[in-house]
């Protein structure tokens, strides 16, 4: 049985990720795909443990930025182990919301992490996988901005940080998808919806030929 492909939607806050993924899912789906989504953090028991504590402050405190980095590595390679690599042995197609590119965007760009130091920790906690392919979800930050006011529910951690880390967090996407072209395909997500998940699916166009 072939291999089946590891996909990821990354973007800042805002940018349509849980939406595309399953405009996505649906439409590979049609094509007679067997596809599995997941999420980051989450995705496993552990990993949504962890979603709340780092979005939220479930323990009751913030983490410090070393902390937080950990627990999102922490929560990717028990889903690595645990549902990613079992799903694509088994020649299904994995589609996430998130990976390793938002670590490098939000604790490097974001938070001033050296970029390299968290490649290699990121190669630790995933056994060295990474996505066949990365949709970034490119969106100016006032679209954003309005986008994240206009949630209802509670606001997590994130998307309160100020306006200066979210304008370094795109241009930390947007350099990412500058040194990886053939990995990363960038799409404008302040089209309309249609528009935006006529690209995203384009952009696997080539998994189709």
């Amino acid at each position: 049985m072939a291999r089946g492909r590891f996909i990821t939607l990354e973007g800042s806050e805002g940018s349509g990720k849980t939406t595309h993924l399953r405009l996505l899912a649906d439409a590979l789906r049609a094509r007679g795909i067997d596809v599995l989504t997941t999420r980051e953090p989450g995705g496993t028991k552990l990993g949504e443990s962890i979603r709340g504590l780092l979005q939220f402050d479930a323990a009751g405190e913030s983490p410090m930025p070393r902390a937080e980095l950990l627990l999102f590595l922490a929560s990717r390679a028990q889903l690595v182990d645990r549902v990613i690599r079992p799903a694509l042995e088994a020649g299904q197609w994995v589609l996430s919301d998130r990976f390793c590119d938002s670590t490098f965007a939000y604790q490097g760009f974001g938070r001033g992490m050296d970029v390299d130091a968290l490649r290699a920790i990121n190669r630790f906690a995933t056994g060295g996988l990474m996505p066949d392919r990365t949709i970034l979800l490119d969106i100016p930050a006032a679209v954003s901005h309005a986008r994240v006011i206009g949630r209802k529910g509670p606001v997590d951690r994130f998307e309160a940080e100020q306006e200066a880390f979210h304008i370094r967090l795109a241009e930390g996407f947007r350099r990412l998808a500058a040194a990886d072209p053939d990995r990363i395909r960038t799409v404008d997500s302040s089209q309309t919806q249609d528009e935006t998940a006529a690209a995203v699916l384009g952009a696997l166009s080539d998994y189709f030929e």
